[in-house]
């Protein structure tokens, strides 16, 4: 169970890395955030940005069209 879940469902890229910035920002250091979106491109982007931030990418995968990630902040 993540500590926060962030609902960017419907949004186009950049919003949901965007949200996700904003969600991580919002969390202390060793908690994790759950990011939902349907943009497709999100896979390749969502992975990219978590490289570049140095957190840790917990778990991704894809439910009915619903990208998921958990995240746990470093």
């Amino acid at each position: 169970m993540a500590d926060i879940v962030i609902d960017a469902k419907g949004l186009a890229c950049p919003m949901p890395i965007v949200k996700a910035k904003k969600g991580i920002d919002s969390i202390q250091t060793g908690q994790t955030m759950e990011l939902h979106t349907t943009d497709k491109g999100s896979m390749n982007d969502f992975k990219a940005w978590v490289n570049q931030t140095k957190h840790e990418l917990v778990e991704a995968r894809e439910e009915n069209g619903v990208f998921k990630f958990i995240v746990k902040k470093v």
